[in-house]
């Protein structure tokens, strides 16, 4: 496994992704922004960071089902993205891990309902919440134009799960390539 590493998201008036729209779907929501890029920009309207390292609630089975149907980021075909960033009430975080992974995966289906939707929609997780951040998760979704309605879908199983009940923050972030 590749060591841990930063990624910080620029919104601004410049980057590789253009900004198609900006939804709050809980809680407070982010400033406007035209363009998105992965790089701490200076003239940033807002920038948010997030830690990609070790799977904390997956097991090696899903681990191992997920690397075999799971496509890479950067695809040619995947012209549109979305950028989700989350954060869970101290609710959830008072729990034990084991307590969290039976309403993520046991009861809320989280990696199931999230295995139809591959390799059509490819997606990195960035763990926040240890840096400081304002959300506890940044996900990182691209997928082609013709597989919009899959994403759609995957957002409305996951946002109508127990899990979900523990998002007290939500911003949805949609994005087309500009290049």
């Amino acid at each position: 496994m590749p060591p841990p590493f930063t990624v910080t998201f620029s919104a601004g008036t410049s980057g590789p992704w253009h900004i198609e729209r900006i939804s709050t779907v809980a809680g407070k929501g982010l400033p406007a922004a035209t363009h998105l890029a992965m790089t701490d920009m200076p003239d940033a309207t807002w920038r948010l960071r997030g830690v990609v390292s070790h799977p904390r609630y997956s097991t090696a089975a899903e681990l191992k089902e997920l690397a075999g149907v799971q496509a890479g980021l950067g695809r040619s075909e995947a012209m549109c993205a979305a950028l989700i960033p989350i954060r869970k009430s101290q609710t959830w975080w008072s729990m034990a891990q084991d307590e969290r992974r039976a309403i993520f995966e046991d009861r809320s289906r989280h990696i199931a309902l999230s295995m139809k939707y591959l390799p059509a929609v490819a997606r990195r997780l960035h763990h926040a919440r240890d840096l400081g951040e304002p959300f506890d998760f940044l996900t990182w979704f691209e997928f082609a134009p013709e597989h919009e309605a899959a994403f759609d879908a995957l957002l409305v199983e996951l946002r109508a799960s127990e899990e979900w009940k523990y998002v007290e923050r939500e911003v949805e972030i949609r994005l087309t390539r500009t290049g």
